[in-house]
């Protein structure tokens, strides 16, 4: 069955709930026990069963991946890394590369990528490419313990490092067949949840957020003098409850709304806060009695006024708020039809929902849910709701669910469009799983000028994607509670865009010409001078590093030992073999770098006993005031606190300075120039001759066709027929998918056989995901027999930890299945499925599903610790790091912990010399 991707709203539906949990619990049980009673009986002729065997070949091939990317940083990885790089050793064979899995991978999926295959061996990959990675490597930027924070460069490598494990596991197979994983059963709740966010971010109630639960509730008049007269404004009206169960009604205005987001700038700069909805005076009326407000004792609520607004003198907007219609002392039937007739105006409603957006966005983030002025916003003034506000309230409250209920009914009327198409879409999967899938696909839109010429499948994949599409503009701009605001952003960005002039721009111009002739102005290098981009990143670079020196400055005096600062300063500017033993000592000793740097004899200058005795009493009132807040002791930390400080500013200036270097080397400038010729002249010529400038009208009208049909639904009444919208979506898709499928053929047909090519590099990347390496498989079971006829392990051991690492593996899913679903109990936030992810399965394309649950449970696991303390006292920011590493081990507690493996990584050096030779096709 094919499921839309758009928010599943089955979640919102409590009954069953309970028979599905103890069902799911029922299953996970079932499944722990097959882990725990995994037969030790291997197949005939086998030394290991199904799953040894696996998880033997996932452990070894993860010491080799961790390996092979932590030596990419050596300044000699290169050389040892085999053609087309250059090697002071000769020609390096494939089966005596040492990193034989990096370089199955850059020649079968990186060298041949498209645009790269036509780079030449010399002049690029060893004149350019290696010279200035190796010239990168020689600098030695600072690592992440240096800084103690996690730098980009380390996360891009964990997350590399799990990429490529997941690649290889999936990939080579072993020869046996009988390679098992353990398997539990799809996790229904878990992928549910997943999908059931769209409505209930938006339900009025019970959606607690980082220890909030708070609803815009409802909107009220409030008076307040000004000099003579009074003046009426807007108050919107909070409900509140805490973490602690504490609940509060309070009342604020929007600038309220816009001081908060001020203040949380403030407190938090360089933060990135979402924006305050654009003040917005309209209502929203619905055509029909809501249930809190047929009596009359809420008439003169704000939400039941005929609120008509009208012009007064000064040009503004008022709202007559007594205003209503005449009505008999006793009710006669007559007067119930007019109710029933009358719409219900609801004042500012489009503001309440934006405004409640607006702070549901602010709490999703940990860090500005627990700040000073959140709190004060939610809790201060609390104020006490008569009978016309609660009234006012009810009524919003219904509104809110007739929304939701709107919506649901939106996404299953398409849902059940979409599932007519099913045979189809299978068909289609089974197409493009197939090899050479997407080959034959880009292939049939070459050949194709039209939709109606496609195959059948094809056609129905198109009317499939057409629901789709028209599903995520529904989502974005009706659907959500901040989508009025970010479809008026979009109609004020597309009216500011000048299509006719872009388009003839595009037309007339050669933007291959202009780029070209850019880049000779900035890249030129007369008479072997530093280029233009050159002297404009050093000038920037050299204004960074002088950005350093006055903070070094005052670190420094604050120090007031200028023994220290030189030793400090003399370790950033050592070599990194010093800098290895250094830190080799903190580690053996259990002391803190700073420490081992100060009492080391490899820099200069020496300390005198005094200094000594000095430095390690800052370091125990150090530990003490971090751990214990002991103000007492504060002023003998803030010592060690100024030289942690130092340490780092030394650090990163000295970072800006090995940068400026390897801009000023005269490669660079030329490596520049031969990626923008590899990758963007192509692109251009492509475009140029599909006559991409006529898609520019064909979007500029697609978007205004767009602007007219949400504007309609949004002056349409919740009663409206859902089909009915249904069909105005599908159909605004209807009309300009002929105009997407042309754009997309004339550049197909023009693209010179790049497109070809690219399909072709795809489908070798599926190819060896669904079928391994041509040169064979990995046999487990020989090697595992080899190690122990030459007596290289001890068998009984290695099965014991083989066995543990298949026992760890099946508790740490349990344990991740049992995070996942506590949490998708506990809150109801998370990403929406993007389009068409819920049809094709990792286990299609090659990966097998329970190795992408394992890099699902590893990233989740991942510590993000960010740069955001620099500004913060370094007894403040050492409090913050350890708070997080506090708070990433309450999130980890209970998590199985790896057990210990030595018998096993004796077998390395024969696994790499098979891995060498499945890898060295």
């Amino acid at each position: 069955m094919i499921e839309l991707a758009i928010p599943s709203y089955k979640g919102l539906l409590d009954s069953g709930s309970t028979l599905t949990d103890d069902i799911q619990t029922a299953r996970v049980e079932e499944d722990n026990m097959a882990v725990e009673n995994n037969s030790d009986v291997a197949p005939p002729g086998q030394i290991l069963t199904g799953k040894q065997e696996h998880y033997l070949k996932r452990e070894l091939i993860s010491q080799q991946v961790e390996f092979e990317i932590s030596d990419l940083s050596s300044p000699t990885a290169l050389q040892r890394f085999g053609a087309p790089f250059r090697s002071k050793f000769g020609e390096v064979s494939p089966l005596n590369s040492d990193l034989p899995i990096l370089r199955y991978i850059f020649v079968h999926h990186v060298r041949n990528f498209p645009f790269l295959d036509h780079a030449k061996e010399k002049e690029f990959w060893q004149d350019k490419l290696q010279v200035f990675l190796e010239s990168f490597a020689n600098k030695h930027i600072s690592s992440s313990e240096d800084r103690l924070e996690e730098t980009k460069r380390r996360k891009l490598a964990l997350k590399s490092r799990k990429l490529v494990e997941l690649m290889m596991v999936s990939g080579i197979p072993t020869a046996s067949g009988y390679e098992e994983r353990i398997r539990f059963s799809e996790i229904d709740p878990i992928d549910r949840g997943a999908q059931d966010q769209g409505l209930l971010v938006n339900m009025p109630d019970g959606h607690e957020i980082n220890g909030w639960t708070v609803n815009v509730a409802g909107v009220r008049m409030a008076s307040e003098k000004r000099m003579v007269r009074h003046r009426t404004h807007a108050q919107f009206i909070l409900t509140v409850k805490d973490s602690e169960g504490k609940e509060a009604v309070v009342g604020r205005r929007y600038g309220d709304f816009v001081r908060l987001h001020r203040s949380l700038r403030t407190d938090l700069p360089g933060k990135v806060l979402p924006s305050v909805p654009k003040k917005n005076k309209s209502s929203l009326s619905h055509l029909g009695p809501l249930s809190a407000g047929g009596d009359d004792s809420s008439l003169s609520s704000v939400s039941t006024q005929d609120t008509t607004p009208i012009q007064d003198d000064s040009g503004s907007l008022r709202v007559l708020i007594n205003h209503r219609l005449p009505r008999s002392r006793n009710p006669t039937p007559k007067d119930s039809m007019e109710d029933l007739r009358r719409p219900v105006v609801l004042w500012r409603e489009t503001q309440r929902v934006g405004l409640r957006a607006f702070i549901r966005t602010l709490l999703q983030n940990p860090q500005i849910a627990q700040t000073k002025a959140m709190q004060l916003f939610l809790t201060s003034d609390p104020i006490t709701l008569n009978e016309e506000e609660i009234g006012d309230l009810s009524r919003r409250k219904e509104m809110d669910e007739l929304r939701v209920e709107e919506q649901r009914k939106f996404y299953e009327i398409a849902r059940q469009r979409a599932k007519e198409l099913d045979v189809y879409m299978e068909r289609f999967r089974k197409d493009i799983i197939n090899s050479n899938g997407l080959t034959k696909l880009f292939q049939e839109i070459r050949e194709k000028e039209k939709i109606e010429d496609l195959s059948v499948q094809y056609q129905k994949f198109a009317e499939w994607l057409r629901i789709e599409v028209a599903a995520t503009v529904y989502h974005l701009f009706l659907a959500e509670d901040n989508s009025p605001e970010l479809f008026a952003q979009a109609k004020r960005i597309h009216s500011l865009i000048p299509y006719t002039i872009l388009k003839n721009v595009i037309r007339i111009a050669n933007p291959a010409a202009v780029m070209s002739g850019v880049l000779d102005l900035f890249l030129a290098q007369p008479f072997g001078a530093k280029s233009l981009m050159q002297r404009i990143l050093a000038l920037t670079l050299h204004d960074g590093i002088k950005t350093f020196q006055g903070p070094i400055d005052s670190v420094t005096a604050k120090i007031n030992d200028p023994a220290f600062c030189e030793k400090l300063k003399d370790f950033c500017n050592a070599d990194e073999d010093v800098k290895d033993l250094i830190r080799a000592k903190a580690t053996e000793d259990r002391i803190d770098l700073i420490v081992a740097i100060l009492q080391s004899d490899l820099l200069l200058p020496e300390l005198e006993p005094g200094q000594v005795e000095r430095a390690f009493n800052a370091y125990a009132a150090w530990t003490n005031v971090v751990e214990n807040v002991d103000s007492e002791m504060k002023a003998g930390a803030q010592l060690f606190a100024y030289m942690k400080q130092l340490l780092k500013l030394y650090t990163r200036q000295r970072d800006k300075t090995m940068m400026l270097s390897i801009i000023e080397e005269p490669v660079s400038p030329q490596l520049f120039r031969d990626l923008f010729t590899i990758f963007y002249e192509p692109l251009v010529r492509v475009y140029k001759s599909a006559n991409v400038y006529n898609s520019v009208t064909d979007f500029a009208d697609f978007f205004d066709d767009i602007i007219q049909v949400v504007t309609k639904a949004q002056a349409q009444d919740l009663s409206t027929d859902p089909n009915q919208t249904v069909q105005s979506f599908i159909d605004l898709c209807g009309r300009h998918e002929h105009n997407f499928y042309k754009f997309v053929h004339e550049v197909h047909i023009h693209d010179n056989g790049l497109f070809d090519n690219l399909m072709a590099w795809l489908e070798g990347i599926l190819a060896f995901l669904r079928t391994g390496p041509r040169s064979g498989k990995l046999d487990m079971n020989a090697l595992f027999q080899g190690a122990l006829d030459m007596g290289q392990v001890d068998k009984g051991g290695a099965i014991k930890e083989i066995n543990s690492l298949v026992k760890w593996q099946g508790e740490r899913k349990k344990w991740h299945q049992d995070k996942t679903r506590q949490k998708m109990a506990a809150e109801s936030l998370g990403p929406a499925a993007a389009p068409g992810q819920t049809y094709f399965k990792g286990s299609d394309f090659g990966l097998n599903e329970a190795d992408l649950q394992d890099l699902e449970i590893e990233d989740e696991n991942s510590s993000d610790e960010g740069v955001e303390d620099d500004e913060l006292d370094p007894i403040a920011a050492e409090r913050k790091r350890r708070a997080r590493k506090q708070d990433h081990l309450r999130r980890t507690a209970g998590e199985p912990q790896k057990p210990e493996v030595k018998e096993l990584h004796k077998l390395q050096p024969g696994f790499l010399a098979m891995l060498r030779n499945v890898l060295a096709d």
